[in-house]
């Protein structure tokens, strides 16, 4: 294995690794739309920094896409997952 491939791979477990960010994931997963920034603040009952915070490691990581609508910012899982990771994904949430 390539020593890049393992470096985005350290990333990515990283990013999984906080309970948040996995629950995250989990939403994101289950979601056919978009979801809010605004409705994961609700939903951890967490200040919206620390929410952007997380989609921040978790956009590092490759694993979400954000796209902007006035004030507020959508994350989706991103569109372009490797099947290694959308099969992790699978057995983790």
């Amino acid at each position: 294995m390539a020593l890049a491939r393992v470096d985005q791979s350290v990333v990515v477990l990283k990013a999984l690794a906080d309970p948040t960010r996995l629950q995250m994931i989990g939403i994101l997963k289950r979601s056919a739309e978009p979801v809010c920034i605004c409705d994961f603040t609700a939903a951890f009952d967490l200040s919206q920094p620390t929410i952007s915070h997380h989609m921040g490691k978790l956009r590092k990581a490759g694993l979400v896409d954000v796209s902007k609508a006035g004030i507020w910012a959508y994350y989706r899982l991103a569109s372009r997952l490797e099947p290694k990771t959308r099969a992790l994904l699978d057995v983790l949430v």
